[in-house]
Formats: structure tokens, C-alpha cells, sequence
């Protein structure tokens, strides 16, 4: 059997992608909506978002930059300002963590919510939008990095070394990382949801000073 080229595997791998994180989230909506006491007695709310995933799948396959646009929008204006304040005031669910780039382009130092991929003194990131997500065209352009995780019920700042890996398999490389991982698996969802082009990205971390 011929190997795909890159482009039909990498489309392949997008619509697997988008295809299985809306199917398991219009699920768990559903189930949300069937245990939850409190939730509306009439399934509008499941129904709609439920047609909203569905139209994500061939929104994704024809026109990524347009949805890619939309995501960036909300993560910038609502959901990564929301997330880096709970980092501030120490009250973070489970399952984020934050990276540090250097702008390429300001010199100036952001940080972005991703899962937290932590494994031994390797931190693993599934970029959504790959070379064109900001953070990842930063630590492209200057890999060394910090990383803020929980160590215990401590967050922590960790210095480290950024590569992109293109040849790596995102999906496999997701299913590694949510093995017996409730919460990574979660996230895993969301971000085959939302994505446009998965790009995974190791981050080898600087060994801790006493």
C-alpha cells in the first residue's frame, strides 16, 4: 500500500481529529444534560450544540483559517485572559499549565494556557493551530522557554528547551499523554474540537537547582 503524501495524510489527520473530539464532546453534553438535576428540562441546549460540533467537522475541512481566526478570537479575548487569572489568584483546574515565549517580533514575554503534558522531566504540548498559533512561531524563533505546572498543590515555574516535532503523530501522541488521564483526555478533546492543524511540541526541562 502507497504512503499517503503529506498534505492527504495531514488532512486525513485533521478531519479524524475534529471528527472524534465533536463527537465526544456532543456526547458528553448529552450526558451532562441526562444527569444533571439542574439542568433544562427541554434538550434545546444539548440539540443546538450538538448541530453547532456537527457543523465544526466540514467548517474545519473547507475553511480552517476562517475557523482558526474565530478560535484565536475567543482564546484571546475570553478564555486565556480567564485562565491566566486564575494562575494569578492560585485557583487553577486541574489540567492547565502556562508557557512563557519571547515575542518574536516585541522581545516582550507572553504567556499561553495549554494542557498540562508533563512526563518525568519531559513537558509535551499539542499546539491547535500549529506554526500559526502565536506561541509556537515564538518559541520557533526562540526556544528557550518556561513552563508553570503543578507540583503537588504547588505552581511552579520551569526553565526549558523547545522543539517542534512535525514528523510526530499528534493523535498518537495525544493518546499517550491521556492514558489513565481523565482530565488530559478532556483536553485532548477540546483541542481536536477546536483545531485546525495539531502540531505537537517537546519541551526538554532544565534540571531543578536545589
Amino acid at each position: 500500500m502507497e504512503a499517503l503524501p503529506n498534505t492527504e495524510r495531514r488532512t486525513t489527520s485533521r478531519s479524524r481529529a475534529v471528527g472524534t473530539g465533536s463527537l465526544v464532546m456532543a456526547a458528553l453534553v448529552w450526558i451532562w444534560w441526562a444527569l444533571d438535576p439542574t439542568a433544562p428540562h427541554s434538550p434545546l441546549l444539548p440539540g443546538v450544540v450538538t448541530v453547532l460540533l456537527a457543523v465544526n467537522i466540514p467548517l474545519t475541512a473547507r475553511w480552517p483559517d476562517r475557523k482558526r481566526a474565530a478560535v484565536a478570537a475567543f482564546q484571546r479575548l475570553l478564555l486565556n485572559p480567564a485562565v491566566r487569572l486564575m494562575f494569578r489568584i492560585g485557583f487553577v483546574p486541574f489540567g492547565y499549565a502556562l508557557i512563557e515565549t519571547v515575542g518574536r517580533r516585541t522581545g516582550r514575554r507572553y504567556r499561553t494556557p495549554v494542557g498540562n503534558g508533563l512526563t518525568g522531566n519531559t513537558f509535551w504540548i499539542i499546539a491547535e493551530h500549529g506554526y500559526r498559533a502565536g506561541y509556537v512561531a515564538n518559541l520557533v524563533a526562540e526556544p528557550s522557554v518556561r513552563v508553570k505546572f503543578r507540583r503537588g498543590w504547588r505552581f511552579v515555574w520551569h526553565t526549558g528547551r523547545a522543539t517542534v516535532l512535525p514528523d510526530d503523530p499528534p493523535l498518537r501522541r495525544q493518546r499517550e499523554l491521556s492514558r489513565l488521564h481523565p482530565l488530559r483526555l478532556l483536553n485532548a478533546m477540546v483541542v481536536r474540537t477546536l483545531g485546525t492543524e495539531l502540531l505537537v511540541i517537546r519541551i526538554d526541562l532544565d534540571a531543578e537547582t536545589p
